[in-house]
């Protein structure tokens, strides 16, 4: 596919579907591993590892938004591919389920654990979190 003239594919992959197919859109905003990052139709290629977090995409006036886990973004001129771990769109977010693993997680912090299980903890927390961002704040109630 080719993208529009001032617009840009997207694709999001996550290891079981395809979360969104060459959409074209004017905007991408990713949560990079070094931090947060945007592209514009245009960009300058690069390749970059992302962390757990938001993923938004404007077409038009309109955003979208997914949570991702890890992966990896390929960016390029006309086109941004992005290869995640997990990937969510807020319609698709459990938000009971998501509150639940954010509880769980807050009382697994207040216990005693080995540097490397608090680590997984955390992680396991921000994900929550992003989750519940995306869900109530760009997805409605579940």
């Amino acid at each position: 596919m080719v993208a529009e003239k001032g617009k840009m594919l997207l694709e999001v992959v996550a290891p079981s579907r395809q979360v969104v197919r060459s959409e074209r859109v004017d905007e991408v905003l990713a949560p990079g591993s070094e931090g947060e990052f945007g592209v514009l139709p245009g960009h300058t290629p690069f390749l970059t590892t992302l962390k757990v977090g938001l993923l938004s995409y404007r077409e038009g006036t309109e955003w979208h938004h997914l949570a991702v886990d890890w992966g990896y973004a390929e960016v390029g001129p006309d086109r941004v591919v992005i290869l995640a771990e997990g990937a969510d769109r807020a319609s698709e977010i459990d938000l009971a389920e998501a509150r639940l693993a954010k509880e769980r997680a807050e009382k697994m912090l207040g216990e005693k654990l080995e540097q490397k299980d608090h680590e997984k903890m955390r992680i396991e927390l921000l994900r929550a979190l992003i989750r519940i961002q995306v869900a109530e704040k760009h997805g409605g109630q579940k």
